[in-house]
């Protein structure tokens, strides 16, 4: 089982791994994101390309999901406004054990965090800007690649 959901509604979390607990695994990992607002943020938005970003998603879920032979993968991001201590992301896997469950989720998050095509605006009072990649992210993703060939980003060469 696949889920992806790109909206501008709240991520209800106990909805979401409900669904992915009840796919009888014996492990299921999560990450839920949330706007940070320690360094002054006051208000962040997210962009996306629908229908683009969906299959982006969707693409890194199959992956991940191939490769750790996930029973439930699910993705949910949000987009538009969104204020400090609101939720941004929750990727959720399950699978017949932890080990491949926790990869799994890391492994997209690390992804995600790179490869989908969302842009970002921070907001600092009247101040906003666009926000780059940070090379954190993209060595948190190469990791995988380093560790797994196969773990290659879909369509990255």
């Amino acid at each position: 089982m696949i889920r992806i959901l790109v909206s501008a509604a709240p991520i209800d979390v106990a909805v979401e791994l409900a669904a992915v607990e009840g796919r009888g695994a014996g492990g299921v990992a999560s990450f839920t994101g949330v706007v940070r607002g320690d360094d002054g943020v006051t208000q962040l938005e997210l962009e996306h390309y629908p229908g683009g970003t969906e299959r982006a998603l969707t693409e890194l879920a199959q992956a991940a999901a191939r490769r750790w032979t996930l029973l439930a993968v699910t993705i949910v991001h949000r987009v538009g406004a969104m204020l400090p201590g609101d939720r941004v992301v929750l990727v959720a896997t399950a699978a017949r054990h932890r080990t491949a469950a926790l990869e799994g989720c890391a492994f997209l998050i690390d992804q995600l965090k790179t490869s989908a095509p969302f842009w970002k605006r921070e907001s600092r009072g009247a101040d906003a800007r666009w926000v780059d990649a940070r090379q954190s992210d993209a060595a948190a993703a190469a990791r995988w690649v380093a560790l797994e060939p196969e773990c290659r980003t879909p369509g990255a060469e």
